[in-house]
């Protein structure tokens, strides 16, 4: 593996923690071995390995993209990974705002009853785990 993979993996794991990394890579077969390299080495290992922006605000930005595109899949992993970032609860609703007004209601809308949800499901884990 590449420099950059071991970086990305190395930042993955910090921001999404060892064990949704470890469950992506147990799922890895030959069919997305490519594509979670490559994601590994470009998003993980380039983008969110940058300095130039810190993590509060690249999560910020990742769940303000993911709402406007309607990638909504990827927001409840994005939001349980703000507790590593730093990014609040009222971090994560301000962008969302600009979600609404720059691309649309409906996105945002959506967007803001999957954080409530997941941010549901992450107090139950902890209440269970108390």
């Amino acid at each position: 593996m590449s420099e950059r993979y071991d970086t990305g993996m190395a930042v993955r794991r910090k921001v999404l923690g060892d064990a949704h990394v470890d469950a992506a890579e147990a799922s890895r077969d030959e069919l997305d071995a490519a594509f979670q390299g490559l994601i590994t080495e470009g998003a993980w290992g380039t983008v969110w390995a940058s300095d130039a922006i810190a993590p509060r605000e690249r999560s910020m930005l990742t769940l303000a993209l993911l709402a406007a595109m309607g990638n909504f899949d990827e927001i409840p992993m994005h939001i349980r990974a703000c507790a590593r970032t730093g990014a609040s609860k009222r971090d994560v609703m301000e962008a969302f705002q600009h979600v609404a007004v720059y691309a649309g209601v409906p996105r945002a809308n959506r967007a803001i009853k999957l954080a409530k949800a997941t941010w549901a499901e992450l107090e139950e884990q902890a209440k269970a785990d108390e």
